[in-house]
């Protein structure tokens, strides 16, 4: 198994007063020639947005585009008409596609908003743009993986324009888990949202990630009660 472990100091930072991001690999002004993706997996941002601050209107094409809000909630608006309040709990895909337009602004007036906006290359170009978002229910990651986003209907989890799977995973103190690839020739990016957790001989803490190739089975072991994000990615 080939391992890349990504230190949460060691992550791009932008601070514009409204808005804190670090940054897993290159995005805007932080770039990285070592940071540039990880197979399909080209964007993970970690964002604080303060109280009624965000994202005016800009667009995008041929990309999928994940947010999971972490505590707080998001407002949505598309040139397709969507308008939602995204919450922690919940998870959002859109495909850009042929082209769309956006904003997301923090929809608390007195509270920050924490999400992870992940950007995921496509299966396929040019298709017609498409939104979704869940609930999922954090009894259904206690100790066990949580399907979230697949190429499929598997299990519930939405819908990606790529054989890429997210799952979510609320492991208590102690236990382990073992993730089994669904495609062998795969990479897993772990990143670690709060907690420890033992990965072999590596510990990896709060906002650590590791990326992982050459794997068919990988376990992780909880030294504290950790949140654990799983992206499987074609490479």
């Amino acid at each position: 198994m080939n391992t890349v472990i990504h230190k949460s100091h060691s992550r791009g930072i932008a601070n514009h007063g409204w808005l804190e991001s670090r940054h897993t690999y290159s995005f805007a002004r932080y770039q990285n020639v070592d940071r540039m993706g990880f197979g399909k997996l080209r964007v993970l941002n970690d964002d604080i947005v303060e109280s009624s601050m965000g994202f005016g209107t800009h667009p995008h094409e041929n990309m999928e585009i994940i947010s999971i809000p972490l505590s707080g909630s998001l407002r949505h608006e598309d040139s397709m008409g969507n308008q939602h309040v995204i919450e922690s709990g919940e998870v959002q895909i859109m495909s850009a596609g042929t082209g769309i337009s956006h904003s997301e602004y923090n929809n608390s007036a007195t509270e920050p908003v924490n999400f992870l906006q992940i950007w995921i290359l496509p299966k396929q170009n040019d298709i017609e743009p498409r939104y979704a978002q869940k609930r999922f229910e954090l009894e259904q990651r206690l100790n066990k993986l949580q399907l979230v986003v697949a190429p499929d209907d598997e299990q519930g989890a939405i819908w990606i324009n790529q054989d890429a799977y997210f799952s979510l995973l609320k492991l208590e103190g102690g236990y382990s888990i073992d993730y089994q690839l669904r495609n062998k020739q795969n990479g897993v990016y772990i990143f670690m949202i709060s907690g420890s957790a033992m990965l072999d001989e590596f510990i990896l803490e709060a906002r650590d990630g590791v990326e992982l190739s050459d794997a068919s089975v990988i376990t992780v072991k909880a030294t504290d009660n950790a949140e654990i994000l799983w992206i499987e990615t074609p490479l």
